[in-house]
């Protein structure tokens, strides 16, 4: 650890900026003259410090690199390890080492303090560039200090919460499936599970994934205000796919073959089998989901395609998102 406290000596010197020289003091360490190389080699190792620290803060922050862990974990080591490097090079070259072996006593010596805060003052007496060494020195702290902290950004957006409340539909955006094909009106069977996207966005982003199936006409009963010819145009409805308990996607639809004597369709996810009716809205109908799925309004253009008739009818994700907002 000495070099670590050589380093902190160096920072922080005795405390008191400014104050006049005392003269007249013997020196307790031999005077050595300046180390420039040692100086440079430190300035290197600091600024390649916190060129890596920053490096970590602007690959976590783009998040769409190829081997984003790998790059991570190496902008990360290699900053603490040019940091390191920089800490045992001032303790070696630009703090002089003396070796002396003296009495332990109990009782604390003034004396001693002023000698030890002298050894400190005479420790920095070898540097011709402290200001520039400091500055250096802060800047990797502070640099180092981001990429530390950077991680907490993926808590939630600290700067934009409301863009966990946005979603990249818009009026009409076509719906395509997983293969990038346009999705049909004609080719929405009744007890069928269609899984769609929106055309050209990425199937990562949340507030993409669709589930999209076709309800009798007569079982309709969506939530007040949702005119059925925008929201179920011709008993198609869709759904986000996010389910609002843990964020798991809906996978199962249950489609009885005789009603009359077994459960409604439903939207059922496979985590936890939250269940939800799709003819009112996505209603909870079993399991541990806080809230209804949100509901996306369909469009039927002049060749059947479907496109989005605006945005989701609530946020999209777990229900603790809608609990915490108090829309539960």
């Amino acid at each position: 650890m000495k070099w670590l406290w050589s380093l902190i000596a160096l920072l922080l010197g005795r405390g008191r900026r400014g104050a006049p020289a005392q003269v007249d003091r013997q020196r307790l360490i031999p005077e050595q003259p300046p180390s420039p190389r040692g100086e440079n080699i430190v300035l290197a190792l600091l600024a390649l410090a916190a060129l890596c620290f920053a490096a970590f803060v602007a690959v976590y922050v783009l998040d769409r690199l190829p081997d984003q862990t790998q790059l991570l974990g190496l902008a990360l080591g290699l900053g603490f390890a040019f940091a390191a490097a920089a800490c045992i090079v001032v303790s070696r070259l630009l703090v002089p080492v003396e070796e002396i072996s003296e009495p332990y006593a109990n009782e604390p010596n003034i004396a001693e303090v002023e000698e030890v805060e002298q050894l400190v003052d005479e420790s920095g007496s070898r540097l011709t560039r402290k200001r520039l060494l400091k500055v250096a020195a802060l800047g990797t702290g502070g640099a180092m200090g981001a990429a530390i902290l950077a991680p907490i950004a993926s808590l939630g957006p600290a700067i934009d919460p409301d863009a966990l409340r946005r979603d990249g539909w818009r009026r009409g955006m076509r719906l395509v499936d997983s293969k990038g094909r346009p999705l049909s009106a004609d080719h929405i069977e009744p007890k069928s599970f269609y899984t769609a996207f929106p055309q050209d966005v990425s199937h990562d982003e949340l507030w993409a994934p669709l589930v999209v199936v076709r309800v009798d006409a007569e079982r309709l009963d969506l939530p007040h205000g949702r005119d059925p010819r925008l929201w179920a145009p011709e008993g198609i409805v869709a759904y986000s796919k996010i389910c609002t308990h843990a964020g798991c996607a809906i996978a199962l639809y249950r489609a009885p073959l005789n009603e009359a004597t077994s459960a409604r369709p439903a939207l059922v996810c496979p985590c936890h089998y939250s269940t939800f009716d799709p003819a009112t809205g996505a209603q909870v109908l079993f399991g541990p989901a806080g809230r209804p799925l949100p509901q996306l309004p369909l469009l039927i253009d002049g060749r059947r395609e479907l496109r989005a008739g605006g945005h989701f009818s609530n946020d999209v994700g777990p229900s603790w998102w809608g609990v915490r907002r108090g829309r539960a």
